[in-house]
């Protein structure tokens, strides 16, 4: 007589081994399909799990439910081979470590958007499935304001979106192929994370080189992922940071306590009782922004509302506790054709106070020129001690000046709204997100891009302890 017991393993065993070729052959398949995805395709591993909710993966093995996948695959062998792919692509562009502070269920339904837009820009037999006419729809929707449907992108456009409950499960019901039970696990090692995310920013980097290396003779429809993929593997930068770049080095009178010896305190203690030999020093050398330029263009073509954002960001970094000396000299100004207003913020409290007054000036034409002649004007006059830099907040779209100035100058633009052609070489650019303005982006997800070969070096490696020490002097620029 059969042990039911027994009977029962080795059909789960079975099934096990099924769904292990089922999987296998899907990657067999997509890889014959797309060679660029050799690596990341034999990056995941696969294993049974039977409270997950179909099939997913936290960017090191595909779990799945023995009974939902087996299903899928009695629907078709191409939603198996989607499926796959869309686990992988997942994993591809970060989605399970990029989230940051965005609500989860919108960023979660942006992530399956993004992805299955890839997947439908596609047009492989092995893949291919027809699009429903909603679907269409989105797509089309969304195309009008991302020129690349990035996970970012999407989900700024379903926060602007006023989306009711129905219509979120209904696109949910669309788009959702994957269970991302796994992409943050409560217990999960910070370390496995970082090692996640460093693998398959690898994986993208190699992938996005032996697609570029194929060059046309690859298939043309391959170049929506391409574009994808090029995004993603972008610099990105904190823009945060990237605003302290400006600050200096100064010494101000107050306690040091990383200058403190507890050896030494310790050790006149015990010699003379109560007579410690050394102290802290009473002054201290820190970084912090001193002389500071910021131009606002506010011209017919850029929008008030980002304007404000951008104020209101760069005012959370300027009035942190590290970055203001007591005394400092920012001045911002407003400007389109010609200066409309200079104001000149010397302490947090009137940093305060111009932003809870803050109206925008002019409306005009666009020209940068007036700005730089009238800081350069007062470069010459003497009114900044040790100018650092200048940010310009712009759309683009406008005059240039053809010499470069003495102090470093940085033009930041909104993605997908602005135009970059004519920015002069020896300018760097910063590009950031527009969820990036709204606060729902984390800080690791700013990114600029398209500086000069020079500042984007310093950025990406680091610096020197020369170049530190140059900089602690006051001698390095940016």
């Amino acid at each position: 007589m059969i042990d039911p017991t027994r009977h029962r393993q080795l059909e789960e065993l079975n099934m096990v081994e099924l769904c292990t070729r089922i999987l296998s052959n899907a990657r067999n398949e997509l890889y014959m399909n797309m060679l660029y995805l050799d690596v990341a395709l034999s990056s995941l591993g696969y294993e049974a799990a039977p409270d997950c909710q179909g099939v997913g993966t936290d960017g090191f093995v595909i779990y799945y439910r023995p009974e939902a996948l087996a299903r899928l695959f009695q629907r078709g062998r191409v939603l198996v081979n989607r499926s796959y792919l869309h686990m992988v692509l997942h994993c591809l562009f970060c989605h399970p470590d990029t989230r940051g502070r965005r609500e989860m269920r919108d960023w979660n339904l942006a992530c399956d958007i993004a992805v299955e837009s890839v997947i439908d820009g596609l047009y492989l037999r092995c893949i291919h499935h027809p699009l429903s006419l909603y679907r269409q729809d989105w797509y089309g929707r969304m195309k009008k304001q991302l020129s690349v449907m990035n996970a970012e992108g999407v989900f700024h456009i379903l926060q602007e979106t006023e989306l009711s409950s129905e219509q979120k499960e209904r696109l949910e019901a669309e788009f959702t192929v994957d269970s991302h039970q796994y992409w943050e696990l409560p217990d999960e090692d910070p370390k496995r994370c970082i090692t996640r995310q460093n693998q398959w920013s690898r994986n993208r980097e190699r992938m996005q080189t032996e697609m570029e290396t194929i060059g046309n003779q690859q298939n043309e429809d391959s170049k929506s992922l391409l574009e994808h993929v090029q995004v993603e593997n972008r610099e990105r930068y904190d823009y945060r940071q990237f605003l302290r770049k400006f600050s200096v080095w100064k010494e101000e009178m107050q306690v040091d306590p990383d200058s403190f010896d507890y050896g030494f305190y310790s050790y006149g203690i015990s010699l003379y009782g109560n007579m410690p030999l050394v102290e802290p020093l009473e002054s201290k050398e820190i970084s912090r922004i001193e002389d500071f330029v910021i131009v606002i263009d506010t011209s017919m073509s850029c929008s008030g509302e980002l304007v404000r954002r951008f104020l209101e960001e760069t005012y959370d970094v300027l009035c942190e506790t590290d970055s203001y000396f007591k005394k400092t000299n920012i001045h911002i100004l407003q400007c389109d054709e010609q200066i409309r207003q200079d104001c000149r913020i010397a302490s947090q409290e009137e940093m305060k106070a111009y932003m809870e007054n803050f109206v925008i000036i002019g409306q005009g034409g666009t020209d940068f020129r007036p700005a730089f002649e009238y800081v350069n004007r007062m470069v010459r006059q003497g009114m900044f001690h040790r100018l650092r830099g200048l940010l310009y907040f712009t759309d683009g779209e406008g005059i240039y000046p053809v010499k470069k100035p003495v102090y470093d100058t940085v033009f930041i633009f909104v993605k997908d709204q602005y135009t970059d052609i004519s920015v002069p070489p020896w300018a760097m650019k910063l590009i950031l997100e527009p969820g990036q303005l709204t606060g729902s982006a984390p800080e690791s997800a700013k990114e600029a891009y398209g500086k000069p070969a020079e500042a984007a070096t310093k950025e990406k490696h680091g610096k020197s302890a020369a170049t530190a020490a140059k900089e602690k002097a006051g001698d390095k620029k940016l």
